[in-house]
């Protein structure tokens, strides 16, 4: 696994994974939270009819973090920055978790340069709402951080996190993913290894759990956004993925984004995890690969 590097117009430098350079089509793979480009390992080898394109996002793995992000839609912006830069016209994106929303905003704003969209186990279109915690870490119904200061304070989602990742503890956040994320099938230890490596690269979670947070692409409040409508805009097919293990979005986040998209393909797998990627990468890869040439 090499990274490559590439400076993009706004001073950012991005860190990439390219494979199959020969092949027409072109797949652009947007990892999640708390993860990189590296994250894909396991359906890589599996969508070999594919130009692959897998970034580290601003503030992810190898890539910079110049400026701090403030919204989702600035990721989307790298995106496009980052085709540009290697005169890529139109591509194929698939984002897993926070990616999807990602993807998401990528479609909504630039329609034209986008073919179709994966979803894996995506964020929903009005975001990832962090509940407010009492003292014990139990979750106030219905309350919402409203300043990025008290959200990064919250005693359950994102201070032990952050810590973890200040303090360099990567068994901690090994925890993390082996319950919760990788609930179904675990990496053999050299991949986790791996896994977690890239994980501990990141320097942008408080930023990030606030973008989610606000992000809101519907026409009605999530709580803490009043939302833009932009989901409309949306004209590409999608393929939306959930696993019925997955305990990141539950099963109504992800029948709410498919209901509002106008031409979508869901399918839902037992026994999946968060992570398809490494539960089930050959069928995953396969779907995807029906998907894209349907």
């Amino acid at each position: 696994m090499n990274k490559k590097t590439i400076t993009l117009e706004n001073k950012e430098t991005y860190a990439y994974q390219e494979y199959n350079k020969d092949k027409l089509e072109t797949l652009i793979l947007i990892h999640g939270n708390m993860s990189s480009g590296v994250h894909f390992e396991p359906i890589i080898g599996e969508l070999g009819d594919y130009h692959l394109l897998i970034p580290d996002l601003r503030g992810f793995g190898d890539s910079s973090y110049e400026k701090p992000i403030e919204s989702l839609e600035n990721f989307s912006d790298d995106v496009k920055r980052f085709m540009d830069e290697l005169s890529i016209k139109k591509a194929h994106l698939a984002g897993w978790s926070t990616g999807g929303g990602v993807a998401l905003k990528f479609a909504a704003k630039y329609p034209e340069n986008t073919k179709k969209v994966i979803l894996i186990e995506s964020a929903s279109h009005r975001g990832y709402p962090i509940p407010k915690k009492d003292a014990s870490g139990q979750v106030k119904p219905g309350e919402f951080y409203h300043e990025k200061e008290a959200m990064a304070l919250d005693p359950v989602q994102v201070a032990p996190v952050q810590k973890a990742l200040e303090d360099g503890n990567s068994d901690f956040m090994k925890m993390v993913w082996q319950q919760t994320i990788y609930n179904v099938k675990k990496p053999d230890e050299d991949a986790l290894k791996r896994y977690i490596k890239e994980t501990m690269k990141q320097r942008n979670l408080i930023d990030v759990d606030w973008a989610l947070m606000n992000f809101n692409m519907s026409n009605t409040p999530n709580g803490v956004s009043e939302g833009d409508g932009t989901i409309t805009d949306i004209k590409a097919d999608i393929l939306a993925i959930h696993g019925d293990k997955d305990l990141v979005i539950p099963k109504p986040m992800f029948d709410e984004l498919c209901n509002a998209l106008q031409s979508v393909n869901a399918q839902e797998f037992e026994n999946v995890s968060h992570s398809p990627i490494t539960d089930i990468p050959e069928t995953l890869a396969e779907t995807i690969k029906t998907f894209l040439n349907g």
